[in-house]
């Protein structure tokens, strides 16, 4: 497993609304550090730093190395907030864990052997019905990506849930059903074939 990023953050004394925007005007962005039944930390983080983490993707599903003044806490970010006119980010909690600790995280879905697809060769699309899926895992194993192989699928079929290999560890959240992940449709061109097959048929009932 690779190790951690580490984000760099300093301790602030300060809090409140007065208190946030005078960080801010410093380039900086508040936020704070809360769970594992500790007392919350109030903290502050580089804005350039911020934004490169919240916009390199999958922020809020993975965990990361919080250096504040020289002490490290693992934490996962858990929310964010962006300014609505600027899109920069305004405030950052994180939340601490530990190795045993079990988090629910969004991970992407990576679909992988589309070439071994029958329905996708016939000119089928992919429908993607969840490009992530919310899953319960260790906080020191969070999968990269959930992987979906394509091979063997005719156009007409549904992928679910339960024909995924999920790694060792990783359970759907979702456990009252076994929910679709993507369908393989019909191209355009055979659906528009195939309703003037049936418009003929029905004419020639008619008659």
């Amino acid at each position: 497993m690779a190790a951690n990023k580490v984000l760099k953050a300093q301790a602030r004394e300060g809090v409140g609304k007065g208190a946030a925007r005078e960080l801010r005007r410093q380039g900086r962005v508040p936020a704070v550090i809360y769970g594992d039944k500790k007392p919350p930390v109030t903290v502050s983080v580089e804005y350039k730093d911020a934004l490169k983490f919240i916009y390199a993707g999958g922020f809020k599903s993975h965990t990361l190395d919080l250096d504040v003044d020289g002490t490290i806490h693992q934490v996962i970010p858990r929310d964010y907030q962006l300014d609505v006119v600027m899109d920069q980010p305004v405030h950052i909690d994180f939340l601490r864990v530990s190795g045993n600790a079990k988090l629910n995280v969004e991970v992407h879905v990576n679909f992988i052997n589309e070439e071994k697809s029958p329905g996708l060769k016939r000119g089928g699309t992919l429908n993607i019905v969840r490009h992530t899926v919310e899953v319960s895992v260790p906080a020191n194993a969070i999968p990269e990506e959930i992987t979906v192989d394509l091979s063997g699928y005719e156009i007409g079929d549904s992928i679910h849930i339960s024909a995924v290999t999920l790694p060792k560890g990783v359970t759907a959240t979702i456990t009252d059903r076994d929910f679709t992940i993507a369908t393989l449709v019909a191209p355009s061109a055979l659906k528009s074939a195939g309703e003037d097959a049936e418009d003929a048929e029905g004419e020639a009932s008619a008659e």
